[in-house]
C-alpha cells in the first residue's frame, strides 16, 4: 500500500472519530443544560382577562391603548419612573 493513501486514510479514520466524539459530548452537555426545562402550557392565562378598571372581558376580545398612553410609558420608564 502507499504510505500516502494510508497517511490518508489514517487521517481521514481520526477525523471521523473525533467527529463522533464531539457530537456525542455536545449532545450530552445539551441534554444537562436541558434537565428542568420543560415547555410552556398552550394556554398560560387560564383565568378570564381583566380590563384595567376591573371590568372583565369577553371571550376574544381585544383591549387597545392609545397610541399617547403607551408613548407616554415608554418615556417614563427611559426617565427611571414607571413600573
Amino acid at each position: 500500500m502507499n504510505p500516502a493513501v494510508a497517511f490518508t486514510l489514517i487521517l481521514l479514520s481520526l477525523m471521523i472519530g473525533s467527529g463522533v466524539v464531539s457530537a456525542s459530548w455536545g449532545f450530552t452537555l445539551g441534554r444537562q443544560a436541558l434537565t428542568g426545562v420543560r415547555q410552556p402550557e398552550a394556554r398560560p392565562s387560564s383565568g378570564t382577562p381583566v380590563s384595567r378598571d376591573g371590568a372583565t372581558t369577553g371571550q376574544g376580545s381585544v383591549i387597545l391603548l392609545s397610541e399617547d398612553e403607551i408613548l407616554q410609558q415608554v418615556q417614563a420608564r427611559i426617565n427611571g419612573g414607571g413600573q
